[in-house]
């Protein structure tokens, strides 16, 4: 069946912060210069803001500009940052506090908000509607369409009702292919149509490997004797620190007696017997958290990727046809810990570029050269360069030399090292064998402040058509039994957070390698930590995956 096609100006793939920011800031600029334009957003998500995952301690400067009236507008932005407090947790027992007059200046949060950025979104949304954008939820961007001159035409959504054998089933609709001049790729961190064009167009040639993290973040309903609206508290060492792995903690007091608790693994860790969401659940039994969980009752759970290489690992972020912005380039300050104010920025920039090509009469086709001159005497690049050491000296130093090294640079220098740190190890080549490395006992769930994956996944409210193609693709599908099990101890059964990946004992005493691809809550940890990059994620129907509310 013949594919139908929509013709566009501007499309735009994903409805996140940078995608709706540059949605928003393409219409106003249509506005101002009375242009017609046509823009579309298209979100793989059942809503807006469904897969929308973030901490979130939010930075408004990108808002401020955006929408410098957000707060009679009714920006869903109602906490004001009142203390932070930061912890080096020692063992399980013991945790110091940080003296204010050590800490980062990045990690103090003056005029920050916690918030909601799921809850953003959906309000960014209602905007960008407001102006004139289409926006389509639920049509998941599947393939990546060019002109015969090797330049970006668009992208076709995934085709609807193929069953697990890869048949049209009754229901059966054809994608959509859209069109447009040019198209802008705002999938989040490992976008998949992001990684193919990276690839393709090798806007990484010459860049450091690109960095990662997991983090893993549970919504709570606590005692109003415990809670603090505005408290913002994070965390380093233990139990991160007894694997030799790296990361920190949040715990963020919102409003209506809730808080975000979450933990960051960074995906370089070098143990393959590390479990992140087994680390996130023994975080909360320190006591140090634990007295605010006790009592509370669990109301969310959530997990996603993170893009934390930083400056040094940033790609080349045009190419013919279009632009890759956001987490799916990599825009996140790490030594802030915040990626929505800098993915906004990017998507603000791409689209000022993109309006001064099509209002000088551009058909497309070209590369947006002036996005390049736009970002490099912008804020955001400023900013990123500034923390380039950042990331890098966390890896190779730890957390505490790397932290010295931070403070050096932010308190005292008020600017970079002269030099620049570089890591060059892929997280996926971090991995060593299992025999060397030492196992580690997590304990069983209580239920009460610690649970197991699947139990936390229904409180993602995942849901997938059961009978679709699996998702989840295996270049080479006896591998993990053959190469990773016995050199790794198969680590996808513990770095997925959702429970998808299974070995299984067969009854004649081989095992196999059981995927169970309705679980997966769209986090791509798989398709980055993988040892062998056997794993490639691309998107299941459109609509699927889960519904985070208030995430």
């Amino acid at each position: 069946m013949e594919r139908e096609s929509m013709e566009f100006d501007v499309l735009i793939v994903g409805g996140g912060p940078a995608g709706l920011s540059a949605a928003c800031r393409l219409l106003q600029l249509a506005q101002e210069n009375n242009h017609e334009l046509t823009v579309c957003v298209v979100e793989k998500g059942s809503e807006v803001g469904a897969h929308i995952l973030a901490g979130t301690v939010f930075e408004p400067s990108a808002l401020n500009e955006l929408f410098p009236k957000w707060k009679e507008e009714g920006a869903p932005l109602n906490t004001p940052v009142k203390r932070d407090d930061i912890f080096l947790l020692r063992n399980s027992e013991a945790a110091i506090k940080v003296p204010n007059a050590f800490v980062p200046r990045n990690m103090h949060n003056e005029g920050n908000y916690i918030i909601s950025l799921g809850n953003l979104c959906r309000w960014l949304a209602e905007k960008a509607e407001g102006l004139g954008a289409e926006i389509y939820p639920g049509f998941a961007a599947a393939e990546i369409l060019y002109h015969e001159d090797g330049s970006v035409k668009g992208v076709a959504t995934g085709d609807m009702g193929v069953g697990h054998d890869g048949q049209p089933k009754d229901s059966y609709t054809p994608g959509m292919e859209l069109h447009a001049k040019y198209t802008l790729f705002c999938e989040g961190c490992r976008g998949h149509l992001g990684k193919q064009l990276i690839s393709k167009f090798r806007l990484d040639e010459g860049k450091d490997p690109q960095h990662y993290g997991i983090g893993i973040k549970e919504l709570w309903e606590i005692d109003p004797a415990k809670h603090e609206e505005g408290l913002v508290v994070h965390t380093t060492g233990w139990p991160l620190i007894e694997s030799k792995s790296t990361g920190g903690s949040f715990l963020y007091h919102l409003e209506n007696n809730q808080v975000y608790i979450g933990l960051i693994t960074d995906l370089c860790y070098s143990n393959p017997h590390v479990s992140p969401f087994e680390e996130f659940q023994r975080l909360k039994l320190h006591p140090q958290v634990r007295h605010f969980l006790e009592g509370g009752k669990r109301v969310a759970y959530g997990a996603r990727a993170i893009t934390k290489g930083g400056f040094n690992s940033l790609p080349k972020m045009t190419f013919p046809g279009g632009l890759l912005l956001g987490c799916d380039a990599g825009t996140l300050n790490f030594s802030k810990i915040k990626g929505s104010h800098t993915a906004m920025k990017s998507g603000m920039l791409g689209a000022e570029a993109v309006f001064e090509a099509l209002k000088g009469g551009a058909e497309g086709r070209t590369e947006l050269h002036n996005f390049t001159t736009l970002f490099k005497a912008s804020s955001l690049f400023k900013e990123l360069y500034d923390e380039r050491n950042f990331g890098p000296g966390m890896h190779k130093f730890g957390n505490y030399i790397g932290a010295g090294i931070a403070f050096i640079e932010q308190n005292i220098l008020k600017g970079s090292l002269p030099i620049t740190l570089h890591d060059t190890v892929k997280d996926h080549e971090a991995l060593k064998p299992a025999a060397e490395c030492k196992k580690i006992a997590y304990p069983k769930p209580d239920n009460k402040l610690t649970f197991d994956r699947l139990t936390s996944v229904f409180l993602s409210n995942t849901n997938h058509e059961e009978d679709q193609p699996c998702h989840l693709r295996l270049k080479d599908p006896a591998l993990p039994i053959r190469d990773n099990l016995p050199k790794f101890d198969e680590p996808a059964q513990r770095y997925c957070p959702a429970g998808v990946y299974e070995v299984i004992a067969n009854e004649d005493g081989s095992k196999r390698f059981q995927i169970n691809a309705q679980n997966c809550v769209h986090c791509k940890t798989c398709d980055i930590k993988d040892p062998a990059q056997n794993i490639t994620w691309v998107v299941p129907e459109g609509g699927g995956g889960p519904n985070y509310p208030n995430m």
